[in-house]
């Protein structure tokens, strides 16, 4: 598997580099173009899921620190780790691919045949699982006056089944996306600003903090390939999402050039990511417990990460397959959706499926559509710059 995600990556940030020259002042535009902050939160907050709450203070940064069992993470420190498994580099992904449905998809219409879209939409239901099944793991760790802090007990099933619901509720109306991607961003950053003040952390000691992340552009070329197979998994996960997540804010897109969403993409959201590993680093540094309030707000805007994650999803492969509510009526939607996802959690749950294989297929995707176009529509390059030549937008 790691011949196979070195080769995806690779492939991506080849061809990254490929359309930034080539289009570099191309001006891109969906179907429901949206101001670049609207834009942001959607990406943003449809992109990332509940291991951004969960995984730094519990697992990770104990993981990182720890290079005496695990000597690959020696070269830097463990917050420069966490801000390369999440941030700036690897968001080029979702540039690529959202890229390409804004400026390639519509004349080469891949995504439009039948296999494809099958695949394709598996692809997107399972990581949808594959977000429930991340939250129900990991929620005894945050709610420990739930059960005995390690075991998925009953009440967790339940949490989970309801944040399906809500999800799935939230997905017959495109304005409920937009509102709680809004929602969604607004309160992590409430949620950094509570961590902040409670912690009682001056300017200086965030300043101190946060200069570790230059650990990670000292380093950036280390962050490319797979440091280690826990690496690989989040490699193999970002891919997972990569062409689903620009599938679907592609439609957002608001006139942006290709280098400046190719800056937007890779800078905004790594500044809060940064700010948010900081002030958790802080607390792992300095052994600050978050028992209690600290833990439910956490849990609070973590559940929202994973509603608005799981909403905008789930109106990608219904409007893909055209399972809408048009068609069945708005509680035949939500139960079907529900039912199915929850059933698929389940099964991520018990290890039945892996996010690796989803990984693996979008790899074989990237592929596919390089030969398409190499096979059937070679003249697309010239097609997509006569098109676009004069601005969509002023």
């Amino acid at each position: 598997m790691t011949y196979l995600i070195s080769f995806g990556i690779l492939l991506a940030f080849g061809l990254v580099i490929f359309v930034t020259i080539k289009w570099w002042n191309l001006r891109l535009i969906g179907p429901d173009p949206v101001p670049l902050f609207v834009f942001v939160a959607i990406l943003f907050t449809s992109g990332l899921d509940v291991g951004l709450i969960m995984f730094p203070l519990a697992f990770d940064y104990p993981l990182y620190a720890d290079t005496e069992t695990n000597p690959a993470y020696a070269f830097t420190n463990p917050l420069a780790l966490e801000f390369g498994f999440w941030g700036f580099l690897i968001w080029a992904f979702y540039f690529l691919t959202a890229f390409y449905f804004c400026a390639i998809e519509p004349r080469v219409k891949f995504f439009e045949k039948p296999l494809v879209r099958l695949v394709n939409n598996i692809v997107i239901i399972t990581t949808c699982a594959f977000t429930g099944s991340l939250f129900l793991i990991y929620l005894p760790y945050y709610l420990p006056s739930i059960g005995d802090g390690e075991t998925v007990v009953a009440t967790f099933y339940v949490i989970v089944f309801a944040v399906i619901l809500a999800a799935s509720y939230s997905s017959t109306d495109i304005k409920f996306v937009k509102v709680l991607s809004v929602g969604s961003t607004v309160l992590f950053l409430a949620l950094i600003a509570g961590l902040w003040i409670y912690a009682g952390m001056s300017l200086g000691e965030f300043g101190t903090t946060v200069s570790h992340i230059g650990g990670y552009f000292a380093n950036i070329h280390r962050f490319v390939l797979p440091l280690t197979d826990y690496h690989e998994f989040y490699l193999f996960w970002w891919f997972a999402w990569s062409v689903m997540i620009g599938q679907f804010t592609s439609r957002f897109v608001g006139g942006m050039k290709t280098q400046h969403m190719l800056a937007a993409l890779m800078v905004i959201p790594s500044i809060p990511l940064g700010i948010w590993f900081a002030v958790l680093y802080y607390y792992y540094e300095n052994s600050i417990s978050t028992d209690g309030l600290i833990n439910w707000a956490m849990v609070i805007v973590g559940t929202t990460f994973v509603i608005n994650s799981l909403d905008s999803l789930i109106r990608l492969y219904t409007d893909n397959l055209n399972l809408t509510t048009e068609r069945f009526g708005k509680w035949p939607y939500i139960a079907g959706n529900t039912a199915v996802l929850f059933s698929l959690t389940l099964l991520f749950k018990g290890q039945w499926l892996q996010i690796e294989w989803i990984g693996g297929i979008v790899i074989a995707l990237y592929v596919g559509v390089l030969v398409w176009i190499a096979m059937r529509h070679r003249g697309v390059m010239q097609d997509v710059e006569g098109t676009y030549k004069k601005p969509v937008l002023d």
